[in-house]
């Protein structure tokens, strides 16, 4: 347990003064030093993440818990990043000024040169304006004598419009996928000199937000036919959100859902009074009735849990990290029960990861953890209820509360025991909130729904692509590049397969 130190600053000035003048006693001496404990306690960083090795200093984990990563993975390289890694930088072949392939060496004049498999590299970055502006003068003759005037044509490829897709797609990118605020974007640009009003930049996201609806819409109703959704909310602030008469509710949330099928994984983001079991409920409402059940992972709050009509189910499964963290939180005054509890679960967690590693199928996977993993729950199940049957722990403590969730929640809990293909967790919809977290941070709120619901569609579209490895700012060009297909053939412009349907309407 923590101990409680009284500190009396006088006391401590009169030790100081006594030690100038003798050696500090027995007593004097554990005063000091338990003041500076004190002391270094209150200034000590503190963790930044829940790793056993962080919440118990001095654990050592088993060996079942530990998995060797470093075996299977790549050797360490020296950190930076090759030619390769840039993917979208504008690429200039150099060819030799002098020699080309098979000319007679210069030097010794007796052998050929010949090119090389691999040229030499050279990467270059320059700086420039999230959003750069071209100003074209056109000239203009007039006619002496009937006044017709006669105006140069506009280079090939400027449009008509002032402001381009690209200049939509950053904005919406840096807004909603970076959480830079309008104003902050407006006073940047300003700086550089380019006049961008951030009345400006959301009457460009707003009409974009309705040209690439449909591509969210699609999202939404191919998330519904996929075997897992993960769920979850975190809250938001709405300025102007009008509410229906009699609705006693306070709260506004913004939900995040996302999707695991096969190859792929779909995030969806819904701001408003609705709680994440709600959003998840429609959702469902477009899913094929001849599909079975599908995985819903989520914490054991009862508002994640949505509420669905006779005949509709789900196999619900609950987040093993939420039960891990109750005891990460105590485990500062119950290190050794919370190092038996944090040891067992990384056993199968080590499990998992040795199943991606191997890329096992949902069945293979399934036998994996009954084998190795349903041993060691068991284990623990006793232990859990060992500890208040016997009265090793009181209830009412960080760690029988801890312990009572387990117990309570068990069956959900251990889904990964039963279910083909169940996860472990909902960290991948807690790591999707990060996005809404972040914008809350920096924009603090959404001024209408209007503006909350373009906020979620951007978001939805930029974190699919990034949970696709797709490039989000050049996604939400072409979306609106091809706004007329994308409206008639949705499907086919998805993150994932958008580059081949792109492929196919430049050829035809």
């Amino acid at each position: 347990m923590t101990r409680r130190i009284d500190v009396n600053l006088e006391e401590l000035d009169h030790v100081l003064e006594e030690a100038r003048q003798a050696p500090l006693s027995d007593a004097d001496y554990d005063k000091l030093k338990n003041a500076l404990h004190a002391l270094a306690a209150m200034v000590v960083r503190p963790r930044n993440n829940e790793k056993t090795n962080a919440v118990l200093p001095h654990s050592q984990s088993t060996p079942e818990a530990r998995t060797n990563t470093t075996a299977s993975g790549p050797p360490p390289g020296h950190g930076r990043n090759g030619a390769d890694a840039f993917q979208t930088a504008r690429k200039v072949n150099i060819a030799h000024p002098t020699l080309k392939h098979g000319d007679r060496c210069p030097d010794c004049g007796k052998g050929n040169v010949y090119g090389q498999k691999e040229p030499k590299v050279l990467v270059r970055i320059v700086g420039q304006p999230p959003l750069a502006a071209s100003v074209y003068s056109l000239e203009r003759l007039r006619c002496g004598a009937c006044g017709q005037i006669f105006t140069a044509q506009e280079p090939e490829g400027v449009g008509p419009e002032k402001y381009d897709e690209t200049a939509t797609a950053m904005i919406a990118q840096l807004k909603y996928g970076s959480g830079v605020p309008f104003n902050r974007l407006e006073q940047l640009e300003a700086q550089l000199g380019i006049p961008l009003p951030a009345a400006t930049q959301w009457e460009m996201a707003e009409e974009a937000a309705e040209l690439v609806k449909p591509a969210r819409d699609e999202l939404i109703r191919q998330a519904a036919q996929d075997g897992v959704l993960h769920n979850d909310d975190t809250g938001m602030r709405v300025l102007k959100l009008k509410r229906p008469e009699g609705d006693e509710r306070t709260g506004v949330f913004t939900s995040g859902i996302v999707s695991v099928g096969e190859g792929r994984k779909i995030a969806l983001f819904f701001t408003g009074r609705q709680h994440a079991g709600e959003n998840l409920a429609a959702i469902l409402k477009q899913r094929a009735a001849e599909l079975p059940p599908p995985i819903q992972m989520c914490d054991a709050l009862s508002r994640n849990v949505p509420k669905l009509p006779a005949g509709v189910e789900i196999l619900l499964a609950n987040c093993l990290a939420h039960g891990r963290r109750q005891f990460t939180e105590v485990a500062a005054n119950f290190p050794t029960e919370c190092r038996y509890v944090l040891e067992m679960l990384g056993q199968v967690y080590g499990h998992d990861a040795e199943a991606r590693v191997n890329k096992l199928t949902p069945d293979e996977r399934l036998r994996l953890h009954q084998e190795r993993s349903g041993p060691a729950m068991d284990e623990l199940h006793k232990w859990l209820e060992a500890q208040l049957a016997e009265k090793r722990t009181e209830p009412n403590s960080g760690l029988g509360k801890a312990i009572t969730y387990l117990l309570r929640h068990w069956r959900p809990l251990t889904a990964f025991l039963r279910v083909p293909g169940s996860p472990l967790d909902n960290n991948i919809v807690e790591r999707s909130l990060k996005r809404v977290v972040l914008h809350r941070k920096n924009a603090l709120f959404y001024r209408t729904l209007n503006g909350a619901q373009a906020g979620d569609l951007f978001m939805s579209l930029i974190h699919t692509c990034q949970l696709c490895g797709a490039n989000s700012f050049d996604y939400l060009t072409e979306l609106q590049r091809h706004a007329r297909e994308l409206a008639e053939r949705p499907a086919e412009w998805m993150p994932w397969n958008y580059r081949e349907t792109l492929s196919r309407t430049e050829v035809g």
